[in-house]
């Protein structure tokens, strides 16, 4: 089978497929060859679509589901550095939620811009868990909890700092999920030495699109820890055998709008 599908009369030539392929398995093109991949290179492809997508006659298609291939409009996804700045500065973590559940719907279109994130040789190891039910994310609080009980008087390095959390929750704070409708777990393989940093910037894409479509987000630092380290929650949750949590997230509608950008720590680089 054909590695990658070049149309010869919009083909120009131009060798930029063979400079941008992070494999470097794209042969050498001239005026009487295209580019080709050889059959004994093509199982050093990541699949990673660089010859197709900076091709700029579009004449070239990886033969990967090329029946999936999405033109490109012109202009499309183009920002200005002024748009993306002031999108990403005011990028705040929600804590306070409608009682409104984001359709399912929103949150896979969410998710699919997320699959396109950077991952090591293109492993694209994320998989995701959502849990839309409230009350399933009130019962994953409450484990949260319940584990957060286990550190206390040990060497645990949150000893000292869960009695606060517990105390509030008792009294009817929920201060582990903040009240959000949903959570959302990326996991990967458990033997991926890479697969965790995959994750996390896997799980910023969601978190910087989500604002796009009306989304709030929240890092769920207690939930990841639980579900990292506690049996019952790990058992609640059922991943399938293999895979181990990466993150959790909190998100739904936001209450609040943002109306500014608060202060941050000045810059500081070291130019070498």
């Amino acid at each position: 089978m054909t590695h990658i599908v070049v149309n010869q009369d919009l083909c120009t030539r131009c060798g930029i497929c063979v400079k941008v392929c992070p494999s470097g398995i794209i042969d050498p093109v001239d005026e009487t060859h295209l580019p080709q991949v050889q059959d004994e290179n093509i199982l050093h492809c990541l699949y990673c679509g660089h010859c197709e997508a900076f091709c700029p006659s579009e004449a070239l298609v990886l033969n990967l589901r090329p029946d999936e291939k999405v033109p490109l409009p012109t202009g499309a996804g183009t920002i200005s550095p002024e748009d993306i700045a002031f999108y990403l500065k005011k990028r705040r973590s929600v804590r306070h939620f409608t009682g409104e559940p984001v359709p399912k719907e929103k949150i896979l279109e969410v998710l699919d811009i997320a699959r396109y994130a950077a991952s090591g040789t293109n492993a694209q190891p994320v998989q995701w868990l959502v849990v839309h039910n409230p009350e399933k994310v009130r019962k994953i609080a409450e484990l949260t909890i319940e584990w957060m009980r286990t550190l206390l008087n040990t060497p645990h390095p949150m000893s000292g700092y869960v009695p606060a959390l517990i105390s509030a929750w008792e009294q009817g704070y929920d201060v582990i999920c903040r009240g959000a409708p949903h959570l959302l777990f990326a996991h990967i393989p458990e033997e991926s030495p890479i697969a965790p940093v995959d994750a996390i910037i896997a799980f910023t894409h969601f978190d910087l699109a989500a604002p796009a479509f009306g989304i709030g987000t929240c890092w769920a630092g207690f939930v990841t820890a639980a579900s990292m380290f506690y049996e019952p929650l790990q058992k609640e949750l059922d991943l399938p055998a293999g895979r181990k949590f990466a993150y959790a997230m909190m998100f739904g509608n936001p209450k609040y709008k943002v109306y500014g950008i608060p202060r941050r720590k000045p810059l500081e680089v070291t130019w070498k």
